[in-house]
Order: C-alpha cells, then sequence, then structure tokens
C-alpha cells in the first residue's frame, strides 16, 4: 500500500515538472496497445516557491522630494515660417504689371494705367488692398495678395490691359515698305513713321466708332495745320494732318485721359503730344498714309 501511493505522488511530481509530457494508460489486456488516444498534457513553467502570481504593474515614477507631481512638459511655440514671395514691387515693368493693373483697376481701387510700370499709385492701390483684407500693408505684391486678387477678378482682355496705349506694333503692311509712310495698324492700334521699309517711330492710336469709322486704304496727307479746330464738333485738333476729307492724324487729349474707353468721329488720335509733335515736324504734305486691318 505504500509502495502504490509512492508511486502515485511520484506520478504527479512528474507531470508537475515536465513541459509538454503525454500521458499513456494501458488497457486491461496487457498487451501494450492504448485503448483511448494520448493525452498531451502542456504544462507550463513554475513560478518558484513563495513567488507572488499578481499580474504586474507599471511603475509609476517618484515624485519629487517636496511630494507633488512632476511638471508638465513645456512645448517651444512653432517656428514662424518664411514670408510668402514677392512677385512684383515698385519700379517693376512688363505685361504681368498690367495685368496686376488692370486687375485692381476691377475692384477699384487703381484708376490710372495700366501702364506697365509699377509706380507710387500701384503701390498704394496694392498697400490699400492688402489693408482691407487684412494682410500686411506692404505696398509689394506677393503671392498670397495676388492670390486673393486672382479670386475676385477676371482675366482682363487686351483693350483693358492696354487702355493707355503701349502695345506692341503689328507687322507693317506690304504697301508701308517703299517710300515715307504713315503705317496704321487698326488690329495693333499703333502707327509707325516708316522711311523705305525701316521703323522710325511708333506710337498708340485710336479711330472712329462704329457710327464714325476711320476709313482704311491708300491715302496722301494734303494739308497739316499745327492748331487746328473742328469746325463740326468744335473741338481741339493740334498738330493735325489730313488724309481723307476731314479725317486726320492729330493729338487728342481725350485720348491722353480716357484711353481706349472713349473713340474719336473718324480721326487717328494719338494719346502722346510730344511724339506727335515730333512726327508733325518731319512729315511733309505727299507722303503716304496706309490704314490697315
Amino acid at each position: 500500500m505504500r509502495r502504490s501511493l509512492a508511486a502515485v505522488a511520484g506520478a504527479a511530481a512528474l507531470m508537475t515538472v515536465c513541459d509538454g509530457c503525454t500521458v499513456r494508460t494501458t488497457g486491461s489486456g496487457g498487451d501494450g496497445r492504448s485503448p483511448v488516444p494520448p493525452v498531451r498534457i502542456d504544462v507550463g513553467p513554475t513560478a518558484p516557491a513563495g513567488a507572488s502570481t499578481a499580474p504586474a504593474t507599471p511603475s509609476t515614477p517618484a515624485a519629487p522630494g517636496d511630494g507633488k507631481p512632476p511638471p508638465a512638459a513645456v512645448t517651444a511655440p512653432a517656428a514662424p515660417g518664411p514670408p510668402p514671395a514677392v512677385l512684383w514691387s515698385r519700379g517693376d515693368t512688363g505685361r504681368d504689371v498690367r495685368e496686376l493693373q488692370a486687375r485692381l483697376r476691377q475692384v477699384a481701387w487703381l484708376f490710372d494705367g495700366p501702364t506697365g510700370t509699377y509706380d507710387e499709385s500701384t503701390e498704394r492701390a496694392v498697400r490699400g488692398f492688402q489693408g482691407k483684407r487684412g494682410l500686411p500693408r506692404t505696398g509689394r505684391t506677393d503671392t498670397v495678395t495676388w492670390e486673393r486678387l486672382l479670386g475676385m477678378t477676371r482675366e482682363p482682355g487686351q483693350w483693358e490691359l492696354y487702355l493707355m496705349g503701349g502695345q506692341p506694333a503689328a507687322a507693317p503692311d506690304p504697301r508701308c515698305l517703299t517710300g515715307r509712310v504713315l503705317c496704321i495698324d487698326k488690329t495693333s492700334r499703333t502707327l509707325r513713321w516708316m522711311i523705305d521699309g525701316r521703323t522710325l517711330s511708333t506710337m498708340s492710336v485710336r479711330f472712329g466708332s462704329q457710327y464714325t469709322p476711320t476709313r482704311e486704304g491708300v491715302f496722301r496727307v494734303y494739308w497739316k495745320s499745327r492748331h487746328h479746330v473742328s469746325t463740326l464738333y468744335d473741338s481741339a485738333m493740334p498738330y493735325a494732318m489730313f488724309f481723307s476729307g476731314g479725317q486726320a492724324v492729330h493729338y487728342s487729349s481725350d485720348f491722353a485721359a480716357r484711353g481706349y474707353a472713349g473713340a474719336s468721329h473718324g480721326c487717328v488720335n494719338v494719346r502722346d503730344e510730344a511724339a506727335i509733335a515730333g512726327l508733325f515736324a518731319r512729315v511733309r504734305n505727299g507722303d503716304k498714309v496706309v490704314v490697315s486691318w
């Protein structure tokens, strides 16, 4: 009986220390075959005697000596980003400046031009636009200012960009390539003074309205009148060079003031008084005048 109890105790101890032991039972037939499948008993590692089985908890850092909790971490403020890039500022020139000025005119911040030159009035208009929208009032057009202006305006047309003239001249008509010629192009709204195919000067011009159109064709200067006044419209026509009936090339103060917002009664208007004065001194009666599209 003691040997049986000892055997049972030894078996139990063996099961306790074995990891993954398989226990087999023999049948009563004594042939060594098991009547049931073997049973696998996996026994995890045992803790040392006297060790606690309670789950571990994360340790809490000790408080400072005065018993107060540790101070919270302080996050440094983010460094400010770089300022927006400046696209155009006072003194810049070109087609992009014209577009800026045309768009400022659309939102009533600029009333002159476009001239294509970033001048004092353009800087003042940009500063006002920026201040109205809470942007830094620098007077310089940076990327942020430009994006805001783009969102409030439309693409300006050709004659919005060149409202006061300054557009490039078109290629001269073939009829302008010989002799002394006032070569006038209605498409580009320019006048070239040419001698034997060489352009000596170019100026912006405007024409009559649809009700009083400027005639196209080849003409000759037949009369020059320095201080002419129209008897039909009672308007001044300084430096007039007549080429077809009552139609003449002459200086127009209205063109100088309003640009292409106005029109003539059929004459070819010049807005640059100094330029037309110089031209008037060079042109002779009999010189050719070509007006074309």
